[in-house]
């Protein structure tokens, strides 16, 4: 199988001399190998794959010169046949592991856990200054209409996962999505440029130091409600550090309602991927708490 992928991405770049490749973990879109110890490479698995890959290309090279932090800069690209195998990203490994929620724990200095706090808030700041308006322009991004998108979320979950959730399960779903979606939680809000799955398996860290090293994976990227970069946050490593991040950050408390409401989204989506995907394993995840 391997064999395929080293003939590929030869096949566009001759004189990359490919000495061992081995898979990384099985991303839910992508076929993932480090090359030569110091390479990324990324192979989308479905049609909807290689369109992401395509845009998250485009928005990493956009952002290149205004993020601080480490990230994908992807300098191998193979757009010329649009189907899975063919088509790949491939960039230079960044350093560091993903900061799991027992990493964090386990850093006992304060001063430490908020600077931590302070790089990732800093980074989404940074990525967030980019505004709906700019990035649909330069980028021609789909403006996108997180109310909407919710009532859509809300359809599908009620059509698909409701007939495998238990009655008082499906109640209190129903309660927090009309609750948030005919409120005021929604009125004011300033679409920009976000993460999408800001997340503890994307925030990659140096234990030694206990600083961020580099985010990755801008897959889920695109215009959207800065909200939801912080219901990652919230989801990986809870309601002390999500508060110490919200505090940072510039008017934070204004949409602190809707990053809670995301985060009760998050197995329900992961439940309905598994469902539109045939992947078993992320439906029994994402479903197993409402059976």
């Amino acid at each position: 199988m391997n064999n395929n992928f080293i003939e590929n991405i030869q096949s566009l770049y001759s004189d990359l001399c490919i000495e061992d490749i081995y898979p990384n973990e099985i991303g839910q879109n992508n076929d993932v190998f480090i090359v030569n110890k110091s390479l990324v490479f990324r192979f989308p698995k479905y049609k909807n794959g290689i369109i992401q890959l395509k845009r998250e290309t485009e928005i990493l090279k956009y952002i290149k010169g205004i993020i601080s932090i480490p990230i994908p800069n992807p300098i191998y690209r193979s757009f010329e046949e649009l189907e899975p195998g063919k088509v790949f990203t491939g960039y230079h490994l960044i350093d560091g592991i993903p900061m799991w929620k027992e990493n964090l724990i386990g850093v006992k200095s304060v001063e430490l856990v908020k600077g931590l706090a302070k790089q990732l808030v800093s980074f989404l700041i940074e990525l967030h200054s980019i505004s709906g308006e700019k990035a649909s322009r330069d980028l021609k991004l789909k403006v996108r209409n997180p109310r909407e998108e919710m009532y859509n979320l809300y359809n599908k979950i009620q059509n698909k996962l409701f007939p495998f959730i238990r009655k008082d399960a499906q109640q209190e779903i129903s309660q927090s999505f009309e609750t948030l979606l005919k409120g005021k939680a929604f009125s004011n809000l300033d679409l920009t440029l976000i993460h999408g799955d800001f997340g503890a398996s994307n925030i990659l860290w140096n234990p030694k130091t206990s600083m961020i090293s580099g985010i990755i994976d801008f897959g889920g990227s695109g215009l959207g409600d800065p909200a939801y970069d912080f219901a990652g946050i919230l989801s990986s490593y809870g309601e002390d550090f999500f508060d110490m991040c919200i505090n940072l950050y510039p008017n934070g408390n204004e949409i602190s309602d809707r990053v809670k409401f995301y985060k009760s989204t998050f197995a329900l989506q992961e439940a309905l991927h598994g469902i539109e995907n045939g992947d078993r394993q992320a439906f029994d995840d994402g479903i197993k708490d409402y059976r």
